[in-house]
């Protein structure tokens, strides 16, 4: 199963959480202090909001899979259709550890494909900070930005 993923990024999660609850008639799957996740089936969408997006609004979009064979689809696509994908792999981030391919479209929206494997206690392997963001449609076109090293976390959620 196939579900739409949403991440925007807000000033103050105490005032997202009442608001989204509010607008999809739901409460969110998971929360913490600066992050809050809902899992809707109508419609079927992965909402998350964060204090940590490069930007406030809509930071990314992606496709969120349930298993290895559907992510496959989707690296297969857009390989064939020779789009610059950058491939995260196996990556903590947002609270979650999964398996993450990134494509930026033409209009400089970042694009994630990912499989979500388990839970993780922290939001990233290694601090975020507004410099240190990468995969963001801001830093996606940087040759290596995305790669995870000393200086960037390679994830942003």
């Amino acid at each position: 199963m196939k579900r739409l993923h949403i991440h925007v990024g807000v000033e103050n999660i105490e005032q997202a959480i009442p608001f989204y609850s509010a607008l999809f008639g739901a409460e969110p799957v998971k929360t913490k202090a600066d992050y809050a996740k809902w899992l809707l089936d109508d419609p079927h969408v992965n909402f998350a909001v964060s204090t940590r997006a490069s930007k406030k609004g809509v930071d990314h979009l992606g496709i969120q899979v349930d298993d290895t064979g559907e992510l496959d689809e989707l690296r297969g696509r857009m390989k064939s259709a020779a789009l610059p994908v950058f491939d995260e792999g196996e990556t903590v981030c947002c609270y979650a550890k999964s398996d993450k391919t990134w494509v930026q479209d033409p209009a400089g929206v970042a694009w994630e494909t990912y499989r979500t494997m388990e839970d993780a206690q922290i939001f990233a392997e290694k601090p975020v900070s507004p410099e240190s963001a990468c995969c963001t449609p801001e830093t996606m076109g940087t040759p290596n930005c995305c790669e995870p090293s000393e200086n960037t976390a390679g994830c942003c959620g």
